[in-house]
This record gives C-alpha cells, sequence and structure tokens, in this order.
C-alpha cells in the first residue's frame, strides 16, 4: 500500500434516477441516447458536471450511469481512469491443447465484448440481460498476459525480460492457487451489476480455451458519496493514495507506459505497462487496537485529512528532517509514508489503481478483509520491486498486513479500431 494518489473523479451524484421509467419499455440504447441528448456535459474525468431538462417521455440516465470509457485508444482502459466503485479481478489458464491459436480467437472474443458492454451495448452472444436497463457506468475491461503464458503458446521469444517472476519477500504467505496466471482480466464499473455483466460475459466467452484459475472481488466508495471528490480511504480508515503521479505530470507516461522505440521490451508492448497485482490482508482487529495517534506514526500523516505529520494540508511535501521539541523525528524513520516516498527510492514510482475487499469472517470472527493492489508501471523491477524491497526492511506498517496472493502480467497498449487487444503479439 505505498503513499501514491489516486485519481478522483468529480461527478454529479443527484441527477435523475434512470430506474424510473422502466415501465415504459425504454431500451438502454434509447435511454442511453436519451442521456445524450438532453445535454449532459460529461467532464475530462468523465464525470457529470450538468444536465439540461430531459424530454417529457424519459428521464435521463444519472451521471454515474451514462460514464463512458473508451475501449479503443492508445493505452488499454482501465489504466488512467479514477476509482470504480465495484471490481473483478479474474485470472485464467489456457486449456490442454489450447494453443497460441486458440489463444488469438479467444481475445478476439474478449475484445469485442468488452468493446460492446463499455458502449452500453448488450454482448454479442447469450447475452444475460444482468444490465439491460443501465448504462455503461464507466465500465473498464483490461487485458494481460502472464510469464506462464508465453510457454504455452510458442511465444517464449516474445516474453519480455520485464516479466521475470516477482522475488519473495518476507511479508509473502502466498498462495500459488491464488496467484499467477496465464491470462489476467480486470473489470471495473461504477455500479455492481454492470461489473458483474461483464464477469459473466467474459467468462463465458472463455468457453474451452480457458479455465478461471483464481478470482477476486472488490470495491471502493461511490462517486458522489462524499460532498466533494477526495482521495480514497482503505479499511484501515486512512486516505490512502496521496503520492500517486498524475497523468498532467511531464514525466508521467514515461514512469508508467512502456516507450514505443527505444525499448528494451518487444514491439507488441508499445504503449503497454506492467500491472502488479497483490492481495494484501489487513490485520484490522490488531490496527483498531492501536491509537489513533499510533496509527498516525505507522503511516506517517494525519488520519484525519491526510496530511503530513510534519505539517501542512494532505498535499503539502513532508519535511523528512522536522524534529519537535524532544528532537525526534515529526515523522517516524520507518513511517510507510516515508519509506515509499519516489526520493527515497531512486525516483520509482508506480500508479497504484487498488480495491479494497471483504470475503468475510474467520471461525474466530477476524476478518478477511483487506486490499486488492493493483500499481501500474512502465518497469516492475525499477517500480514496485524497488520499494517492495525498501518497505522489507523495516516499514512500521508490515505487522499490520499479510501478502497473501500476487501476479504480474504484460498488459499490452490499446488495440486500434478493428484490432483486438494482444494482436501485434499474437499475430506478428
Amino acid at each position: 500500500m505505498a503513499d501514491h494518489t489516486s485519481i478522483p473523479e468529480a461527478r454529479t451524484p443527484d441527477a435523475p434516477d434512470a430506474a424510473s421509467v422502466a415501465h415504459e419499455g425504454v431500451s438502454r440504447r434509447k435511454l442511453l441516447g436519451t442521456a445524450g441528448a438532453t445535454g449532459l456535459v460529461l467532464g475530462a474525468a468523465g464525470g457529470a458536471v450538468g444536465y439540461a431538462a430531459a424530454p417529457s417521455e424519459a428521464t435521463p440516465l444519472t451521471s454515474l450511469g451514462a460514464g463512458q470509457a473508451m475501449f479503443h485508444g492508445k493505452h488499454q482502459p482501465g489504466i488512467t481512469e479514477g476509482l470504480q466503485a465495484r471490481g473483478h479481478l479474474v485470472a485464467f489458464d489456457l486449456t490442454a491443447g489450447a494453443g497460441r491459436k486458440e489463444a488469438a480467437a479467444l481475445l478476439r472474443r474478449w475484445s469485442e465484448t468488452a468493446r460492446r458492454l463499455m458502449a452500453g451495448e448488450a454482448a454479442k452472444q447469450d447475452d444475460t440481460d444482468v444490465a439491460r436497463d443501465a448504462g455503461p457506468s464507466s465500465l473498464t475491461v483490461t487485458f494481460g498476459f502472464g510469464h506462464s503464458f508465453f510457454a504455452r503458446t510458442g511465444l517464449e521469444k516474445q516474453r519480455p525480460v520485464s516479466l521475470d517472476p516477482l522475488p519473495d519477500f518476507s511479508s509473502d504467505h502466498l498462495d500459488k492457487n491464488r496467484s499467477d496466471g496465464d491470462l489476467w482480466v480486470q473489470i471495473g464499473a461504477d455500479d455492481a451489476l454492470v461489473a458483474f455483466h461483464a464477469l459473466r460475459a467474459i467468462q463465458k466467452d472463455a468457453g474451452s480455451a480457458a479455465r478461471i484459475r483464481w478470482q477476486m472481488n472488490g470495491f471502493n466508495r461511490s462517486p458522489g458519496a462524499t460532498a466533494h471528490p477526495m482521495t480514497a480511504r482503505n479499511l484501515m480508515g486512512q486516505i490512502d493514495g496521496t503520492r500517486n503521479p498524475k497523468p498532467s505530470e511531464s514525466d508521467f507516461d514515461r514512469r508508467i507506459f512502456v516507450p514505443a522505440s527505444p525499448s528494451k521490451d518487444p514491439e507488441w508492448m508499445a504503449n503497454g505497462s506492467y500491472a502488479v497485482v497483490r492481495r494484501i490482508r489487513m490485520l484490522l482487529d490488531d490496527w483498531e487496537q492501536l491509537s489513533v495517534k499510533a496509527q498516525e506514526d505507522v503511516i506517517g500523516r494525519r488520519k484525519s485529512d491526510g496530511a503530513p505529520l510534519s505539517g501542512g494540508g494532505e498535499t503539502t511535501e513532508m519535511e523528512l528532517e522536522k524534529t519537535d521539541a524532544q528532537g525526534n523525528l515529526v515523522v517516524p524513520i520507518n513511517a510507510h509514508a516515508r519509506i515509499t516516498r519516489p526520493d527515497q527510492n531512486g525516483g520509482a514510482a508506480m500508479l497504484r489503481r487498488p480495491f479494497s475487499y471483504h470475503d468475510g469472517f474467520d471461525t474466530d470472527g477476524v476478518p478477511d478483509a483487506g486490499l486488492l493492489f493493483v500499481c501500474w508501471q512502465a518497469d516492475p523491477l525499477r517500480g514496485f520491486v524497488t520499494v517492495q524491497r525498501k518497505l522489507d526492511r523495516g516499514d512500521a506498517l508490515s505487522k499490520f498486513i499479510r501478502h497473501e496472493a500476487s501476479g504480474l502480467f504484460a498488459v499490452p497498449g490499446g488495440a486500434a479500431e478493428g484490432e483486438y487487444v494482444g494482436q501485434r503479439l499474437l499475430e506478428g
């Protein structure tokens, strides 16, 4: 849980509810068209900032349902968009006998399904109607390849060096059955039914070519649940993500995306990124026994507003050398926020885009809850590995978390019109 900033979206939560028109028999496509015709204004982040009055025959979708991410583009969706309220992470293994040909056909099916669902359309085959009344709800579907995929498809020579397995860390208690995988899919949306609809469609599309290896469900705060956009809180109650790199920064692309050239990565990874996925259990019973002051010392930031303990507001630069009247560092030497700073790690940075999770309670009442950590970087060795090694050597937070599953996936660039994700790899 490195100390970086989320990219919140400005949305208006109080627009009219489209559910009230269901009895009129308005189709999902017509409803979407109506929302556009009424003058719904979308900001650059995809959130509504205003809308005109609807025609009398229909009520427009609220800003929550009408948000739409684009499938085709330079990069895949689901990387730079703001945190989504619902998410599913799922890994697949190719079945016995399935190789490059079957993988190409699968990615072609998956890409077409993702394109349709992200546009608010029904799946091409056997749509379940789960999301028929909803808009796109900012749905994103992202695809990646694991280390084992390349041997399974005879493409070992195209496997990036950056996809070498992650090293072992002292905080690891990994379940191999919930780690890695040939193929990885990330699904996010601002509506739970829209997200589940996409998950079910992707699983059905796998057919006989691939089987699910593991699947995890997550959530974030719903857009509009706070009075103004703000950095998300995690299940420890901490504002989590203050120093995330931002797309507006001049070096953002260099840190997060593989360059087209020159690059040590194969050509098919141009404009792609590497996703590290970790299921991090939070030991909440132990954490919640700490006083607020002790929790703040562990993190290095105030719990109330995320400001550094050295003073100021959430985005104020942390004063690492500031001391109190007794000469003690105001931000403890092992504070999580101090250790994860890029300037303390040779400039290493990653774009965190996680989901919280809760999978019930153990038999003794301990919550199985925490963070589905997803981070993006152009080079995982310089990004995640550099920071995690530093955390491994003395992070105060480490005694309150446990890494229980892990994966590293090569996520190629976005598909152009008429292409499917991974086409340059599978047909190159």
